[in-house]
């Protein structure tokens, strides 16, 4: 089980890198200043993550293979930047299918390391969304999570649904990934019909 959760780990911060560069791309940063959104945006949630629950050092820095996967992410998405950013849809899909793996896998981490329920799904949505808030403000967007779109709040019921699946079922592996598709279905799907949590504030009129 752990060999795969690792495995996901990585594949998480393939994507997120892809999704970082990407948007350094599209703001016409140097390849450089690429490599730092690629970096930020792949490793800043989890970090911020095992700081706040108190693993250090953190996970990124015990194991090269997370700083190869972010050089893979680099090379391909320069390689294939002419295809992919074509369709705008390919950064949206790198992204979404980022969160939706690190939501599960920094829950996963936080209850491994005896914290509460709460908590767990706390550090989910900062492992998922911390990293493309740094990315965000780095090239001067408003970040997703700040804003009408449902972001934060499908990884929240990921990670709900995965709590849930956890008291019914013994089988660890398919849990994560039915909550693992739960925020990425839910997060496209908000997209597609264009929902949000807005709440509209009146004022009366004197």
């Amino acid at each position: 089980m752990q060999e795969w959760i690792y495995i996901i780990d990585l594949l998480g911060t393939f994507v997120f890198a892809i999704s970082g560069v990407l948007t350094a791309i599209d703001k016409k940063f140097d390849i450089v200043g690429s490599i730092i959104i690629g970096i930020v945006t792949a490793v800043g949630g989890g970090t911020l993550r095992d700081l706040l629950i108190g693993e250090t050092p953190v996970g990124w820095m015990k194991d090269l293979n997370y700083l190869f996967v972010i050089l893979l992410g680099v090379i391909i998405s320069y390689t294939f930047q002419k295809y992919i950013l074509k369709l705008r849809k390919g950064m949206f899909f790198f992204d979404t299918l980022g969160i939706g793996l690190f939501t599960i896998l920094g829950l996963q981490k936080t209850l491994d390391v005896g914290l509460t329920i709460p908590i767990a799904l706390m550090m989910g949505i900062v492992s998922a969304a911390f990293g493309g808030v740094i990315r965000d403000v780095l090239t001067n967007i408003i970040p997703l999570i700040f804003r009408r779109e449902i972001y934060a709040t499908a990884c929240l019921l990921g990670g709900l649904v995965f709590i849930g699946l956890e008291q019914i079922s013994s089988y660890e592996f398919i849990n994560m990934i039915i909550s693992m598709l739960t925020v990425m279905i839910i997060r496209y799907i908000s997209v597609r019909k264009n929902w949000s949590l807005n709440l509209k504030v009146t004022q009366n009129r004197m």
